[in-house]
């Protein structure tokens, strides 16, 4: 069955994604080069490079110094969080950083696999296309307003991080 805007937004809601942005393709299969993988692996280390300019989202997800610290240096990526193409390459997305996001790999990323399979076969696909670099639903970024001592010192190492690497 061809899947409609508002029939795509119900499922997202009822895989507790509702705030997610989608977008509609039609995916026509191009060739992905025999050294694809080894290219991604270079464009998520830049990728993780530019999560300087998103902190905020960054300390929400409740990372250790030592994991916060190698994500940004492009080292490595903590665990159950996952690195997605916006727009999958065989489906004609491009090999460059901003057709990456982050999220959490449970649930969102699971979720986001599923809500896509469910539509194989039909000639439009509505695909994840979040706002910002890290996709947070909006349910995890609620917070009081007593401040996050962890978080403050995260952005404050990222906001460093950052202008070190402006001003060499």
């Amino acid at each position: 069955m061809q899947w409609t805007q508002a029939v795509a937004e119900k499922r997202l809601n009822d895989l507790k994604i509702s705030d997610l942005p989608i977008v509609s393709i039609r995916p026509h299969i191009v060739p992905v080069d025999h050294d694809w993988f080894q290219r991604y692996r270079t464009i998520c280390r830049e990728f993780m490079h530019s999560l300087s300019d998103s902190v905020q989202e960054l300390a929400l997800m409740n990372l250790d110094r030592n994991e916060f610290m190698n994500l940004l240096m492009g080292r490595k990526i903590p665990d159950n969080l996952s690195i997605r193409f916006r727009i999958p390459l065989i489906w004609g997305g491009k090999l460059e950083p901003n057709n990456l996001f982050m999220c959490f790999t449970f649930p969102q990323s699971q979720n986001i696999d599923r809500f896509i399979i469910e539509q194989s076969g039909n000639e439009t696909i509505w695909l994840p296309n979040p706002v910002k670099k890290i996709y947070m639903p909006i349910h995890s970024t609620i917070s009081g307003t007593g401040g996050n001592a962890a978080s403050d010192r995260l952005s404050q190492m990222a906001a460093s991080i950052a202008a070190n690497r402006r001003n060499p």
